[in-house]
């Protein structure tokens, strides 16, 4: 089955995912007080959550084109799908990138540390000392956009939105 024939195939698929209890009650009790089926709400998440991830389905977007994404989902990605830094090397400078959109592995580091190591990281860097700020986040923010040279960062965009 090639490419096209999947997308002209709407057949719905059954997946079966494992929660535990407490994902499950949530979901129930959010889908009574939509007063929609549960199923309408997992589609619902499944949708989003795609949407908002689209860049990854863009073979043109690579290398610092996907930091913006990596920044706005940093924690959550690392935490439900622990991603390690090898893996995000390959996501980032795998698909042939040009050398201005290459991302260096130890930018691609900052994405997996903790808050207080990605501070100290920052204030032995000479690049950031230029962006510091008391926001952890939004100085490793703005330290990327500085050196990527990227037009707006994920929570730039939500605001204008």
């Amino acid at each position: 089955m090639n490419d096209n024939d999947l997308f002209l195939n709407d057949k719905k698929h059954i997946v079966s995912m494992r929660l535990n209890n407490t994902d499950r009650l949530a979901v129930r009790s959010t889908a009574a007080r939509l007063f929609v089926r549960e199923s309408e709400l997992y589609r619902f998440a499944v949708f989003h959550m795609m949407h908002r991830l689209s860049k990854l389905l863009d073979d043109t977007c690579a290398g610092s084109d996907l930091l913006p994404l990596f920044l706005e989902f940093r924690e959550e990605l690392n935490i439900n799908l622990g991603l390690k830094k090898n893996q995000l090397f390959k996501i980032f400078n795998g698909k042939n990138t040009t050398p201005d959109k290459f991302v260096a592995m130890s930018d691609i580091e900052l994405l997996l540390l903790p808050h207080h190591a990605v501070r100290q990281r920052l204030m032995q860097t000479q690049e950031a000392a230029a962006c510091k700020q008391a926001n952890t986040s939004e100085w490793l923010e703005d330290y990327l956009r500085v050196k990527y040279q990227l037009s707006n960062t994920s929570s730039e965009a939500d605001s204008a939105e």
